[in-house]
């Protein structure tokens, strides 16, 4: 609610001064200012505008095809915001990052999922997205014999929220009805086809050329761990470890489960862009922690920010992994030491989901959160890790005999596996918490950013432990498209952390090969300016759509209507398609408020 106090002040004061300006003259005459609202007016261009429209031909047959991808798009924003509304009055949703009203806005700093070290191309992307939308409509009004008043910006106080090209009123109104319905579906065409030449791009040459640097790139440390104390931290890339080559996460906890040295030597490779990487050894005393933990654990630890030291388990001091397995062996319980007391909890893989149509749900497996895998057959297991490891060697169809933990007891069930959707593996059908019964234990203590993960999303060679979780939606063009949009908002989504591109943060975790590799670190530029240019297209191609004036969904719905009245048998037609539009766009309009303001205002 602060925030959205403070866009309402901040709205309410611009509003006080332009119409302060406007009383008293002080504006030029091509600015005008209606409320939070501000319009910029020029004459110029119209010259080549009438160059560009001589191609009659084309460009009515272009528009004839917008026009059929406008209509659909029209019935679906009409059913998804009506859809939508419903919902949320009903039910509303808790107050998230993702529906915050500033999210609302394509506005890099104050839109929490759009970082301002990507502005200048998003920027660029809105730039490019307003030429080509009110230069579709300026070049379609001259096709159609309509003069051009006037052209111009609009914007929400310093905000570009649009470009615009005002028709002459005189000349539209004698213009058929054909020729302005293509004018107003003009601008959305153009958008949807700047989005298909950036994705074109983006997912061909551009992706083509950018492949996972060898190494783990680093998301960042836990505080207090290990790796933060030796100085690790977000942007480096580990590339050995005690002279051991780590190509990627695997690699590296497997060397850190055989090594039993609590002193290691780590190769970093550092630096914020390829111009300036180098590379460097750190020493790191390992030392056993719980980073992490999942609400309802059964140790009862909540971690929010400083870790937890492990002192000892069944009685052995313990500073490693390694040594903590050794301590714990193949019994099912332990007890704990750390510096917050003693517990003592069963040991296994701690499953936050158990899914209700899933293979172990079926076996009358408990399926309330909590429960705790602690053997697959013969095979002990003491870690999500360890369960993931079981089940890669088994297939679709297996029988196996899983043990779980659950409300004090240990039971065994009968479980036939299903088919995994990111591998060939066995399929159990939950969602495991990484760790040990529900705590992150490290030695270490890096978190590692998914780079092979967004480049297999964008359509990549995702390397050595990418993994997708979309499965195989983003297996096809369109679902490619999806994923790229939802990848801004990957952490509400997708479960990884919201992507912003190739900015100079990350720029360590990539390498350049193939044909454009010679443009250096131009590629990744490139890559962004691609990226944000086709996503903010799509959305303002989409956001036009809405059936509600004043957006071209709206004109388009006027003259349809117009079309479908004028052949009834009625009286009144002016009054009838008034009313029907009218009513369509409060419809729209009112939506609109609860999708932007419902989960905050209702949600709490």
């Amino acid at each position: 609610m602060n925030t959205l106090l403070l866009i309402l002040v901040g709205l309410f004061a611009y509003s006080a001064v332009g119409l302060f300006l406007s009383n008293r003259g002080l504006l030029p005459a091509a600015v005008k200012i209606q409320g939070p609202l501000t319009t910029i007016q020029t004459k110029r261009g119209r010259e080549f505008i009438d160059w560009a429209a001589s191609p009659t031909r084309f460009w009515r047959a272009w528009t004839n095809i917008g026009l059929g991808t406008a209509l659909v798009m029209m019935t679906g924003m009409f059913v998804f915001l009506f859809a939508q509304g419903i919902a949320i009055l009903r039910d509303p949703p808790p107050a998230s990052a993702a529906n915050q009203p500033q999210n609302f806005l394509v506005i890099p700093g104050v839109n929490d999922f759009l970082p301002l070290s990507v502005a200048p191309e998003i920027i660029a992307g809105l730039l490019i997205g307003l030429v080509v939308h009110e230069g579709g409509h300026g070049i379609l009004c001259r096709v159609e014999d309509i003069n051009i008043e006037s052209m111009g910006v609009l914007l929400l106080t310093f905000i570009p929220l649009g470009a615009f090209v005002e028709p002459d009123e005189e000349s539209e109104r004698t213009a058929t009805r054909g020729g302005r319905t293509r004018m107003f579906a003009a601008g959305v065409t153009n958008n949807f086809a700047i989005t298909i030449v950036a994705f074109a791009l983006l997912f061909g040459p551009i992706i083509g050329s950018i492949a996972v640097a060898p190494g783990i790139p680093v998301q960042g440390a836990y505080g207090g761990s290990p790796a933060a104390e030796a100085g690790i931290e977000q942007g480096d890339r580990i590339t050995a470890v005690d002279d051991t080559v780590v190509m990627n996460e695997s690699a590296l906890d497997r060397e850190l489960r055989t090594n039993s040295a609590q002193t290691l030597s780590v190769e970093i490779n550092s630096g914020s862009s390829a111009a300036n990487i180098e590379s460097q050894t750190l020493t790191v005393e390992r030392s056993l922690i719980i980073a992490g933990s999942v609400s309802g654990n059964p140790a009862g630890l909540n971690i929010d920010s400083e870790p937890i030291a492990v002192e000892s388990v069944n009685g052995e001091t313990v500073h490693t992994r390694r040594e903590l397995f050794d301590a714990i062996g193949q019994t099912r319980e332990a007890s704990i030491t750390t510096e917050s007391g003693v517990v003592e909890i069963p040991i296994g893989a701690y499953l936050t989901q158990v899914m209700d149509d899933g293979p172990l749900a079926t076996s009358g497996a408990p399926t309330t959160p909590g429960v705790i895998v602690t053997a697959i057959d013969d095979t002990r297991i003491r870690s999500s890790a360890e369960l993931s490891t079981a089940l890669d060697s088994t297939a679709p169809g297996d029988q196996v005999s899983v043990e779980l933990y659950s409300q004090g007891t240990f039971e065994r069930y009968t479980v036939e596996l299903g088919e995994n959707p990111q591998d060939d593996s066995g399929f159990l059908g939950v969602n495991i918490f990484p760790g040990t019964s529900g705590l992150v234990l490290t030695d270490f203590g890096t978190q590692s950013y998914p780079a092979g993960t967004y480049l297999e999303l964008l359509g990549g060679e995702g390397g050595p432990g990418a993994m997708s979780p979309t499965g195989s939606v983003a297996n096809s063009a369109l679902g490619t498209v999806y994923v790229s949009l939802v990848l801004p908002l990957a952490s509400t989504v997708l479960g990884i952390p919201n992507f912003p591109g190739f900015t100079d943060a990350v720029m360590n975790y990539y390498q350049l090969t193939g044909a454009l590799s010679g443009l250096g670190t131009g590629v990744f530029i490139i890559a962004n300016l691609t990226f944000w240019t086709a996503w903010i297209n799509l959305q303002l191609g989409i956001f036009n759509c809405i059936p509600g004036y004043p957006l071209d969904g709206g004109r388009i719905l006027r003259t349809s209507v117009e079309a479908v009245v004028s052949r009834l048998p009625i009286q009144h037609t002016h009054q009838t398609v008034r009313t029907i539009t009218t009513s369509i766009g409060v419809v729209m309009l009112m939506s609109l408020l609860v999708l932007v303001f419902g989960p905050t205002l209702l949600g709490g």
